[in-house]
């Protein structure tokens, strides 16, 4: 049966009627805010290529948490900005590093606010890589022991949930067993599990100061082409015992996002990353597109794919939106 009887349109005459039948909702609920902190105090230094976003020093974070907070967004992620760096990212996992205090500063004055950690080394290594070098490459196993302990600092500092973002082999098995041992058998695992080595990170890297000083990631992180093995990455994490998984970037690899999700039924979690954010921001200051119905747009369609949960420096002006 199709046309005259069946006419499409007639459940698209007006909002009410599209929000009857709308197959794909966006939520506040679904969105993390990622935040950069470093030293300092009333520190708020925008983020030239990220506009909106700032490095700030532990006081503005608060504030700015409380924000957060208050538009209903779940949680953060936090990224570090160590005063100083060495060649193997010691204050990745020092007791007084910079996301360790910001740890503490939050939870004893934002409540309600679930506080997620990044676990890398690109941020804290002078050489600006993910791990500990050997021979001019990053040595999976050597790093796995200090990603360990640093996932076991950030969770005595208070983080809720754990984000390794090193791409290292291992990685989610050496953090369980650490953090298990040490009575942290709660702290839940969001693995980058399917993360790809992408011109997309460009903004990130001048907001968390970790560009390589040589080479790049094309060693750990994956390669755009491949599909088959984001799955088995997936895989590999979940019996790990990762409890979210998560693929990066988001935009360019919602096929990715949507296999994940029908294949293992797990929590999947999209970062919509940087340089997606920037090309929105740009072009709508050059008055080319409208930013907040593309910003909107893009969400919707991570959500459609299969995300549960979209990593976004957009989430606070979604919020706004969806309130």
């Amino acid at each position: 049966m199709g046309f005259p009887v069946v006419r499409m349109r007639r459940l698209r005459q007006n909002e009410n009627l599209r929000r009857l039948v709308r197959e794909t909702t966006l939520s506040v609920d679904d969105l993390i805010y990622p935040l950069f902190v470093c030293p300092g105090k009333s520190v708020k230094n925008e983020i030239k290529s990220m506009p909106g976003n700032y490095q700030m020093s532990v006081d503005k974070l608060v504030e700015e948490c409380l924000e957060v907070r208050d538009l209903g967004i779940p949680g953060i992620i936090l990224f570090g900005i160590p005063e100083k760096k060495d060649e193997i990212g010691s204050e990745a996992y020092s007791d007084d590093g910079i996301v360790q205090k910001a740890a503490r500063a939050l939870k004893e004055k934002v409540d309600n606010l679930l506080i997620i950690t990044d676990i890398c080394f690109c941020e804290y290594t002078s050489h600006g890589h993910c791990g500990v070098i050997k021979d001019g490459a990053v040595d999976n196993d050597e790093t796995l022991k200090l990603l360990a302990k640093q996932a076991l600092s950030h969770a005595k500092a208070g983080a809720d949930i754990l984000a390794p973002s090193d791409m290292m082999d291992g990685r989610v098995g050496a953090m369980r067993s650490a953090l298990d041992k040490s009575g942290y058998t709660h702290v839940p695992i969001m693995a980058y599990s399917a993360k790809y080595t992408s011109a997309f990170y460009g903004p990130f890297r001048d907001a968390a100061e970790s560009v390589p000083k040589f080479g790049d990631r094309r060693a750990y992180q994956m390669d755009p082409a491949n599909a088959d093995e984001a799955l088995k990455e997936v895989k590999l994490d979940l019996e790990e015992g990762a409890d979210i998984v998560m693929v990066k970037p988001a935009l360019s690899y919602l096929d990715i996002i949507y296999r994940v999700k029908n294949e293992f039924g797990v929590p999947v979690a999209a970062y919509n990353v940087s340089g997606e954010f920037s090309c929105v921001k740009a072009a709508h200051g050059n008055g080319w597109v409208d930013g907040e119905r593309m910003m909107m747009e893009i969400l919707l369609s991570i959500r459609r794919a299969g995300a549960d949960i979209i990593l976004t420096y957009f989430a606070k002006d979604a919020a706004k939106l969806l309130k």
